[in-house]
Formats: C-alpha cells, sequence, structure tokens
C-alpha cells in the first residue's frame, strides 16, 4: 500500500520566511495549503499541483477554520501546521497605542490560536499524530539594546507559552510542539534595514536565509523525538551579550 503524501499548512505564506517555507515542503514533496491575506497573488510560491492557496486574515476564526477543511477537502488530512504570521512592531514601551496592542493579539496570538484549534481537532481524528511549529524570535530571550519591543514580545512569549504546555498536553497523542527562533533573517521586512546593523545582531555576525529558517522547521516537523523545544537559528544571537 503506498504511503499517503503528508500535508501542511503554512501561515503568512505570501513571502519571506513564509513562502520559502511552504516551497521547502513542496520540494521535499508535501501536500501544502499556504494562507495569508492576499496569498494568491504571491509571486514567490512555487506553483504545484501539491499547493492549495487560501486568502484571509488568519486572526479570523471564519478563515482559520476555511484553511484547514481546504486541507482535508482537497490532501485528505492534516499533518503538520507552520504558524509563521506574525506581524513586529517597535517603539518605546510608553508609546505603543490600544491599536498596536489589538493588532499584534489579533495577529500574533488569534492568528495561532484558532487554526491550531482546528488542526489540532483534525490530527486528533486521524489518530496518526502531527507536529505545530511556531516562528518566534532571539530577541524573546535576548533582548537588544536600542530595539524596543516589549509590547510585541508580550505576544511572541504567549505564542512561546502555549507550545511549551501543548507540547506535554498533546505528548501521548504524538502531536509535537516546537518553535524556531531566528535572529536576523534576510526577508523583504528588512529589504531598508542597512545590512552592517542586521550583521551586528548576531556574534557570527551573519544573516540568515529564508531557506536555513526553513531547514529548522523541517527539521523540527520530521523529528519525531522532539517536543516542546525551542531551535534557534540566530547565528548564536540567544546566547546574550558579544
Amino acid at each position: 500500500m503506498t504511503q499517503q503524501k503528508k500535508t501542511i499548512i503554512v501561515t503568512g505564506a505570501s513571502q519571506g520566511i513564509g513562502a520559502g517555507v511552504a516551497n521547502a515542503f513542496l520540494a521535499r514533496g508535501y501536500n501544502v495549503v499556504a494562507t495569508s491575506r492576499n496569498v494568491s497573488k504571491s509571486s514567490d510560491l512555487q506553483a504545484s499541483a501539491n499547493l492549495a492557496v487560501v486568502d484571509g486574515d488568519i486572526g479570523d476564526a471564519a478563515v482559520a477554520a476555511k484553511v484547514v477543511e481546504t486541507a482535508v477537502q482537497r490532501f485528505g488530512g492534516v499533518d503538520g501546521l507552520v504558524n509563521n504570521a506574525g506581524i513586529f512592531i517597535a517603539k518605546p514601551f510608553t508609546d505603543y497605542t490600544s491599536e498596536d496592542f489589538h493588532n499584534l493579539v489579533h495577529t500574533n496570538l488569534e492568528g495561532y490560536l484558532y487554526v491550531t484549534q482546528y488542526a489540532l481537532k483534525q490530527m486528533l481524528a486521524q489518530k496518526r499524530g502531527g507536529s505545530v511549529v511556531g516562528i518566534t524570535t532571539t530577541l524573546l530571550t535576548n533582548p537588544v539594546a536600542g530595539l524596543p519591543v516589549g509590547v510585541a514580545m508580550m505576544t511572541k512569549g504567549g505564542m512561546a507559552g502555549a507550545s511549551i504546555n501543548l507540547a506535554t498536553e498533546y505528548a501521548k497523542d504524538h502531536i509535537r510542539f516546537n518553535l524556531v527562533a531566528p535572529g536576523a533573517v534576510d526577508t523583504p521586512l528588512h529589504k531598508d534595514t542597512p545590512r552592517d546593523f542586521m550583521k551586528s545582531l548576531s556574534p557570527m555576525g551573519t544573516i540568515a536565509t529564508t531557506q536555513q529558517i526553513a531547514d529548522a522547521v523541517l527539521y523540527l516537523t520530521e523529528a519525531t523525538q522532539v517536543t516542546g523545544e525551542t531551535l534557534n537559528v540566530g547565528g548564536g544571537a540567544q546566547h546574550g551579550r558579544w
């Protein structure tokens, strides 16, 4: 009997890390459901019969449900989820507005909550395990002077705390929860950020590519004995001052 091809959902997949992750899974032979607000217009995704796209705001529970339904209807199930969708707002703590906070919570937390709930229900019904990988940041454990992101880290920290607890809650179901924590990454988000500044954010003085982040996501998705872990991909940035 031929083994069923596995299906992965990738959020925030229209460009940058998300598109890199989606393409890496496609190249590895997976089915992929890619979603973001305008993912159908993305020029960064590799066209494939194994790719389905869903436009919409992943912080909306109805969109999250549609994404999982698409995976089931198009490919027969869900084996993995990559929670990449996120926004980043840097400003002094006292300058954050209620709108900033709402937007961060909506995308970074609600965008994790609903799709993870729906994907988990499907994985539990399938009874063949699964993987959930969240994208966080080395800034969560290693703040950088001059880069004020306290409120943004409240949301990334919430996702990280959930992941660690869910790893234990669903361990007996063989559904694993892990995190990838990038440092500086060469993405469209940083197209105007000075290269020298980005290199200064790691002791190795390097900037990660989206492929290097995707490699870490692929590893955690396929590492069936790894759960509740954070894989830092920041050239050593998680170790503190240098």
